[in-house]
């Protein structure tokens, strides 16, 4: 029913973290599948618990490419209905897949998120309460709650179950880091969908993340600039050009009712 996309370049640091967040899909109770999409490294390097499980492929990029890229050359493998992004050291709730796709599918939405965990190396966690409310939510809805680039994403990309066909109408944005803004704000304009009150994601804090590297904080400004004019721009033109309802007009032969009977 699903797929989990997963962006690794197999960094010792982090392989730890990548088994941590098989086990979390060992433990989900819908079927699913995950590709690793490989960022320019050999798949010798995969845990054993993934290179064994039958469900989990592997794309291999033969030079590095980014994670934007290397996220979006694995959705054309997908081959379920859903689809769900995630970070190589990161880890679904137990319930995440179940409670989302039951969601999403009773209410016929095409997308459904929940809120996430900051989980700290100490065992601690925090829950992390997105700007969006919790609720049904219409097509560009999600992206009035991104008052400004410089305030808190409305959502969290990685919370997001999604049709499939939604995530490959807005795939990952073509940036070195903030592309997951793009894809929320993006899944969000295109369909309506659910936000629950309830952790499915649970978002790891530590010293070899993304966002703690030295110069992360240089082209965040601008990425957060081009997500947040992305998401009004889309959000626009769509509405902008919602179809005319057709007009329901009797042709001329009607107009004056069906023709009367001839009397013998």
């Amino acid at each position: 029913m699903i797929t989990v996309i997963i962006a690794s370049r197999l960094r010792e640091d982090r392989l730890g973290y990548l088994s941590a967040m098989h086990a979390s899909l060992t433990r989900q109770s819908v079927p699913w599948e995950a590709i690793i999409s490989l960022d320019g490294v050999s798949p010798d390097r995969l845990p054993a618990p993934l290179a064994l499980d039958s469900r989990v492929r592997t794309l291999v990029l033969p030079r590095p490419v980014g994670a934007a890229c290397a996220r979006n050359l694995a959705l054309p493998l997908v081959r379920t209905p859903y689809c769900n992004w995630a970070d190589d050291d990161d880890e679904f709730t137990d319930d995440a897949m179940s409670v989302r796709l039951n969601t999403l599918e009773s209410a016929g939405v095409g997308w459904c998120a929940g809120w996430s965990e900051d989980r700290y190396s100490d065992g601690t966690s925090r829950l992390w309460r997105c700007p969006t409310p919790p609720g049904r939510h219409e097509a560009g809805d999600v992206w009035t709650y991104w008052k400004s680039p410089a305030d808190t994403i409305p959502i969290g990309p990685t919370t997001i179950l999604a049709r499939t066909d939604l995530v490959r109408a807005a795939p990952m944005g073509g940036l070195v880091q903030g592309e997951d803004y793009c894809t929320a704000v993006g899944i969000s304009n295109l369909a309506p969908g659910i936000l629950l009150p309830t952790p499915v994601y649970r978002y790891r804090k530590h010293a070899g993340q993304l966002t703690a590297q030295p110069g992360y904080d240089l082209l965040e400004t601008a990425a957060r600039e081009h997500a947040w004019q992305y998401g009004r721009s889309l959000r626009s033109l769509l509405r902008d050009h919602q179809p005319t309802p057709a007009l329901s007009v009797r042709p001329p032969e009607l107009a004056a009712g069906p023709p009367a009977r001839a009397r013998l």
